[in-house]
């Protein structure tokens, strides 16, 4: 049977379990995960936090991070600036990338979720208000959701993957995890 790990992934941490060839010591999921023969199925960005899963079965593995399955993942977003209905509308029908037109995405402005505490924290300027949104994909480029929504203005501040299709990372401290059945 194969096994399924759902981590919450703080700030900072690598998706993967080793840091070869860096000057410097960055944290990994080996800190956290003493879990043998499980592998991320796809990646989060260091700088990202929130669901990552882990599996020991290659064919699960490949169905969560392919694209061609289209797996919805959805992140709460702490963009700068005061989201109007033409950003959100443009992230609904897709943006202009560098490497092409994105999918349509789901978006809504959303109240301030209930999360954590990120160590460092967000920058803060009095000056700049900060919204939070909502935002579901289906697609997997490298820092898609950051790209998509600076390209309408409104640069993310903090990212937080919440869901993976089904699998949410719902009442999981971040640097724990919990396996499940497949």
């Amino acid at each position: 049977m194969a096994r399924l790990l759902l981590f919450n992934k703080p700030f900072g941490v690598l998706s993967q379990f080793t840091d070869r060839g860096s000057p410097t010591e960055r944290a990994t999921l080996s800190e956290f995960i003493a879990v043998k023969g499980v592998y991320p199925a796809g990646r989060l960005d260091r700088d990202s936090e929130g669901l990552l899963l882990l599996t020991d079965d290659g064919k699960l593995q490949a169905r969560i991070a392919d694209p061609r399955f289209k797996l919805p993942k959805t992140y709460l977003v702490q963009v700068e600036g005061d989201p109007q209905e033409e950003a959100l509308h443009r992230l609904r029908r897709g943006v202009q990338l560098k490497d092409g037109m994105t999918l349509p995405a789901e978006a809504t402005r959303i109240d301030p979720p209930e999360l954590w505490s990120r160590n460092p924290p967000i920058r803060v300027r009095k000056s700049v208000p900060d919204s939070w949104l909502k935002i579901t994909i289906r697609e997997g480029r490298n820092r898609q959701v950051r790209r998509m929504t600076a390209a309408v203005g409104l640069p993310t501040l903090r990212l937080v993957r919440w869901s993976i299709g089904d699998w949410t990372v719902a009442g999981i401290a971040p640097g724990a995890f919990v396996e499940v059945s497949v």
